[in-house]
């Protein structure tokens, strides 16, 4: 566990991780959190031992350290819609929600330091120091930290939207392509919560 904060530490400035959720879904919006360890205690360490890259976690271990990370850091969740994701493609709405949470913490925190990006692109358009990290939300507590925010928070999301489409199974799926979830779509048709960008393949199969 201390690995993860020892990989931050080495940069021997403060760190900002951002990571996102809910990029591969063809339902609902993508969310990205940032976070920023003001002070890392023994304590905080210990409290967080199972911090980890979020899919790695069970969603019950996920919400047993949400509210650590929330209570313990400085924050930001943000979220692009579906009608977003659709105009200026998946990529580029994450990236969007990355830079709005990191600028967001950086500008509460008071600091700039080094931003770590989940994943093998650079913010756009982000004039703060960046450097993406490969699979760093299972290197770097702050982008593990992050990657849990961002997934705790769309799963609550795609749960109440659940309670407005529940032929979906949001709940279950997250809006994911799963057999069950093609079946309601091609039974009910698209909500207003679909990206319909990534169910073309899936529609031209229909259609043949």
């Amino acid at each position: 566990m201390n690995l993860l904060f020892e990989f931050d530490k080495q940069f021997n400035c403060p760190v900002i991780g951002t990571d996102e959720a809910g990029r591969g879904p063809a339902a609902g919006g993508v969310y990205a959190a940032a976070v920023y360890f003001e002070n890392v205690t023994g304590g905080l360490i210990k409290d967080l031992e199972i911090l980890n890259d979020s899919k790695k976690l069970t969603p019950k271990k996920r919400e047993s350290i949400y509210d650590i990370i929330k209570n313990n850091t400085v924050n930001e969740i943000v979220c692009v819609e579906v009608d977003e994701i659709e105009t200026i493609n998946i990529l580029n709405s994450s990236l969007k929600a990355m830079k709005a949470a990191c600028e967001s913490v950086i500008k509460k925190a008071g600091i700039e330091g080094l931003t770590l990006v989940d994943g093998n692109k650079l913010i756009k358009d982000y004039i703060y120091p960046q450097k993406f990290v490969i699979k760093g939300d299972s290197q770097s507590a702050s982008i593990a930290a992050a990657s849990i925010l961002a997934k705790v928070t769309r799963d609550r999301y795609m749960q109440k939207l659940d309670e407005e489409f529940p032929m979906y199974n949001w709940r279950k799926n997250a809006g994911y392509l799963t057999a069950e979830h093609l079946k309601a779509i091609d039974k009910y048709g698209l909500s207003k919560y679909h990206r319909p960008s990534f169910l073309k393949k899936h529609f031209a199969k229909v259609s043949d």
